[in-house]
């Protein structure tokens, strides 16, 4: 019997598998909404920073910052076994691939209130699609 717990989550989407008190790990799997296509809002964390990891599969990083109400997009493209930092109040979403999983490092409980959302206009969609799908051919 092992004393070493283990963790794996197989189904689509976001799923914080392990809370410890102040901080927690999630998986997030590839799903439909973050599909570039799909995508029409990023959100905020007020209280935490949230770190990714790629585990497999290709995913772009989306970071913003809100001008008047006008987001200017950042992208990047993700490496594995690169750690990477969206700091608290930054606005932010991932675009992925069929077949991504990206493991999720945040303060506890994240996911059931510290959160805002900004959707995003057709315009600013386009503009943040354009960005996205020219960090995925970079790496093709």
């Amino acid at each position: 019997m092992s004393l070493i717990e283990k963790y794996s989550h197989n189904e689509e989407g976001y799923n914080p598998f392990l809370i410890r008190e102040g901080w927690q790990v999630a998986q997030l799997n590839y799903a439909e909404e973050q599909n570039i296509e799909n995508i029409t809002k990023i959100d905020v964390h007020y209280k935490t920073d949230e770190v990714f990891i790629l585990l497999s599969g290709e995913a772009v990083l989306i970071s913003a910052t809100l001008q008047n109400d006008i987001p200017l997009f950042n992208t990047e493209f993700m490496q594995h076994g690169i750690v990477y930092n969206i700091p608290k109040n930054l606005w932010h979403n991932i675009a992925m691939r069929e077949g991504s999983q990206v493991i999720i490092v945040e303060k506890s409980d994240t996911h059931l209130g510290d959160f805002e959302y900004f959707n995003l206009n057709e315009m600013q969609i386009s503009i943040m699609k354009e960005k996205v799908e020219k960090s995925f051919d970079l790496f093709q």
